[in-house]
C-alpha cells in the first residue's frame, strides 16, 4: 500500500501540471532541428528575423521556452518577425513529450532538456549572445539554464514559482495533505526562487497585471528573489496568455537593447 501511495504522489505533479500535445502544427516556415536527448530526440524549431535573413545570419539568439499547453512549431516563425529590426534567430524548444520531442512528458526532464538545447545552441552560436526567453512554465526552464550556464541575459514572462504556488494557492483547501506531497515532488531544477537567487545576468520581466493562472503576487516572489540586474515591464490589463504587442512590444525591444549592452559588463559575464 505504501508503494502505491508513493508512486501515486510521484506522478501527480506531471499529471496536474503538464498537458502535452503531439498533433501536427503548421510551422509556417520555421525549420525543424533534432537534438539527441536521453536515448531519443529533442525537437527545436528555428526561424530568423527579416534582418537576420538580409545580412546572412543572426547577431542574437533567443532560446525560447513556451507555456505548458503551447508549442514551438506554432510560434517560432511568427516570433522571429517580432524582431524585424534586429538580426535575431529564434530557437524554440518543444519539451519532452510535446510535438515531435521524444516522451514521456515529465517535469524532471524539462531541466535537462533545457540544458541540452542551450549546449547545442552554444556550439552553433560561438560567441554570439544567447538570451533564454521563457513564458509561464518556460520561465522555470530559462531560470535553470541561467543558473548553470553563461547567458547574455533572460526574458521571463509571468514566471511561476511552482512549489510556492501549490502550497499557498491550493494547500488551504485540502489542509496541505495533498498539496504538501505534490509540492515536494517538484524537481529542484525548476525551483524558480532558488535559481533566481543564483543568477547575476540581467533580466527583463514581463508581468501580466490580470494574470489568472499565475497570480501577480507569485510573479513578484521570483522578481524579488532575482539577484541580477532587472527591468520590469508591466503588462497593464493583460491576462496570462495575452500576446506582447503595441507599446509593450516596443518596451521589450528597448529592454533587449539594454540587456545586450551589458553583455561585456561584469554582470553580463
Amino acid at each position: 500500500m505504501l508503494c502505491v501511495i508513493v508512486v501515486m504522489f510521484a506522478s501527480l505533479p506531471d499529471q496536474l501540471i503538464l498537458f502535452p500535445t503531439t498533433d501536427r502544427i503548421d510551422p509556417r516556415g520555421a525549420v525543424r532541428k533534432g537534438v539527441p536527448f536521453e536515448n531519443g530526440e529533442l525537437e527545436i524549431w528555428t526561424a530568423q528575423s527579416r534582418r537576420a535573413q538580409q545580412q546572412g545570419g543572426a547577431d542574437i539568439f533567443i532560446l525560447r521556452f513556451y507555456g505548458n499547453a503551447d508549442r514551438a512549431d506554432r510560434w517560432a516563425a511568427a516570433e522571429a518577425e517580432m524582431w524585424s529590426d534586429r538580426a535575431v534567430e529564434i530557437w524554440g524548444v518543444n519539451y519532452p513529450g510535446f510535438g515531435g520531442s521524444t516522451g514521456p512528458a515529465r517535469l524532471a526532464r524539462i531541466g535537462p532538456a533545457a540544458l541540452a538545447a542551450f549546449d547545442e545552441l552554444k556550439n552553433y552560436a560561438d560567441d554570439r549572445p544567447i538570451v533564454p526567453y521563457g513564458a509561464s512554465i518556460g520561465a522555470t526552464a530559462a531560470l535553470h539554464i541561467a543558473a548553470h550556464r553563461p547567458v547574455a541575459g533572460l526574458v521571463l514572462h509571468n514566471p511561476p514559482p511552482l512549489r510556492e504556488m501549490i502550497l499557498r494557492q491550493f494547500g488551504w483547501s485540502n489542509l496541505w495533505l495533498l498539496a504538501g506531497p505534490v509540492a515536494l515532488q517538484i524537481p529542484r531544477d525548476l525551483d524558480s526562487i532558488q535559481n533566481a537567487r543564483a543568477i547575476r545576468a540581467p533580466a527583463i520581466f514581463l508581468l501580466a497585471e490580470r494574470d489568472e493562472v499565475v497570480a501577480p503576487r507569485f510573479h513578484r516572489l521570483v522578481v524579488n528573489a532575482y539577484a541580477g540586474e532587472k527591468r520590469v515591464i508591466e503588462l497593464h490589463g493583460a491576462y496570462h496568455n495575452d500576446p506582447i504587442e503595441g507599446t509593450e512590444l516596443a518596451d521589450l525591444n528597448d529592454g533587449l537593447g539594454w540587456l545586450l549592452a551589458k553583455v561585456s559588463s561584469p554582470h553580463g559575464r
